[in-house]
Parts: structure tokens; C-alpha cells; sequence
């Protein structure tokens, strides 16, 4: 199981009680297969995280892994081992803009 945090926005649209969920993952941990998996049990996440026809993140939403940034990195890039064992949670970040 991956723990996964999202942000309250994203928590809300998915009517979900807790701020972090469990999810299975199937294939190898990485950060596609960790999204994969998140719109595939809540698929009103579709199109919020990455872009449906690009597969590119949304611009402003941010990875975390074990307190670093890997919003830059390619979907196929395995996951830390602290995250694959549920040690820590797979952070999903809606950033902040504006003056």
C-alpha cells in the first residue's frame, strides 16, 4: 500500500473523509503508477492532477517524496523505498500563485 496525501481541494472534489488515502499499486511504485492507480479508484480526479490527452502534470500541482520535490521527474522513476513501504506518504501539493 502507497499512502497518498492530496490536497483539501482535491479531497473534497473526491468526497473524501481524510486528507491521506491507502492505495494498492499494482505495478512497479512509481509516480505514474501511484497516479494511475489514485484516478482509477476516484475517477472524478481525471484530468486535475495531469492533463488527459498530454499526460503532463497540471501546473500547479507538486510531488513529494520523502520531503523532496519530484514534480520534475519522469512517471517512470521508482518511488523511494520509505514511500513503497508506507513509511512515508506520497505527498500531492496544490501550489500557490498570486501577489
Amino acid at each position: 500500500m502507497i499512502r497518498v496525501q492530496i490536497p483539501y481541494h482535491l479531497q473534497t472534489l473526491a468526497r473524501l473523509e481524510k486528507r491521506e488515502v491507502d492505495l494498492p499499486v499494482e505495478a512497479e511504485p512509481t509516480i505514474g503508477s501511484v497516479l494511475d492507480a489514485l484516478e482509477a479508484r476516484y475517477p472524478m480526479l481525471r484530468g486535475t492532477l495531469r492533463d488527459q490527452v498530454t499526460g503532463r502534470r497540471r501546473d500547479f500541482i507538486r510531488f513529494f517524496a520523502c520531503g523532496q520535490d519530484w514534480s520534475l521527474e519522469a512517471y517512470e522513476t521508482p518511488l523511494p523505498e520509505a514511500v513503497v513501504v508506507g513509511r512515508e506518504p506520497f505527498r500531492i501539493v496544490g501550489a500557490m500563485a498570486g501577489g
